[in-house]
């Protein structure tokens, strides 16, 4: 069973917590984009109905519209759960996201959800956080060089990511995407709080204390749930 279908499988588990009317916050990245297309297919159905979602980038709104789900702001009320995937899982839940370049924007939604599932394929599942994968942090385009220089004197080795065209990638938000490689985390909760003081740091790819439901699609597609 390839990683494709593995992610399907934990977005079918995470979708089965929809009811109908709920809002919700839905994310960004190959995994989401399962639950997005679910959802769609069940209110096409009539499985769901008066479902709307907060899209957490400008490439899950236009999923949402092709496939038929309302579109709404976030206000005042969240949502009443966020479907998210992560770019790596630690046993507690502490999740390093952001890979997808929607780190600011997600981080908002799932802290304003009531509940927040995030679901991967086992490949996502780490010791620690920053065994696999760099952190990656959002940062304003002025004065971008010392912001960097600040992040790396915290111990980390930065890249800034490119596009298509060589040129710095910037988010939904106009903002610069840093990988910070720090390497096995120890502490995430202290780090994200050094980050968050540099200046000129937006926001950082540590998603502490937010998921309560992690769904994880192993080899065979048996899927566990880790609380």
């Amino acid at each position: 069973m390839d990683l494709e279908e593995l992610k399907k499988r934990a977005a079918e588990a995470a979708v089965g917590y929809v009811r109908s009317g709920m809002r919700l916050g839905l994310g960004t990245g190959s995994t989401a984009r399962w639950a997005v297309e679910l959802i769609g297919a069940r209110l096409a159905s009539g499985q769901l109905e008066g479902v709307v979602a907060v899209p957490t980038s400008s490439a899950t709104e236009a999923l949402m519209r092709r496939v038929g789900i309302p579109v709404v702001e976030l206000d005042e009320r969240g949502v009443d759960l966020a479907i998210d995937g992560a770019d790596e899982i630690a046993p507690d839940l502490t999740l390093v996201k952001g890979h997808g370049g929607a780190l600011l924007r997600e981080k908002i939604v799932e802290a304003a959800a009531e509940r927040f599932i995030v679901i991967a394929d086992h490949s996502k599942r780490v010791q620690l956080i920053g065994e696999k994968k760099p952190l990656p942090v959002e940062i304003a385009r002025f004065g971008w060089r010392r912001t960097v220089s600040r992040i790396e004197a915290l111990g980390a080795r930065c890249t800034v990511r490119l596009d298509g065209n060589d040129e710095p990638a910037l988010s939904d938000n106009g903002n610069l995407l840093v990988d910070a490689h720090f390497g096995p985390i120890g502490d995430p909760r202290g780090l994200e709080r050094q980050l968050l003081a540099t200046p000129g740091v937006l926001e950082v790819g540590l998603f502490n204390d937010l998921a309560d439901l992690a769904i994880v699609a192993g080899p065979g597609g048996h899927v566990e749930e880790m609380r």
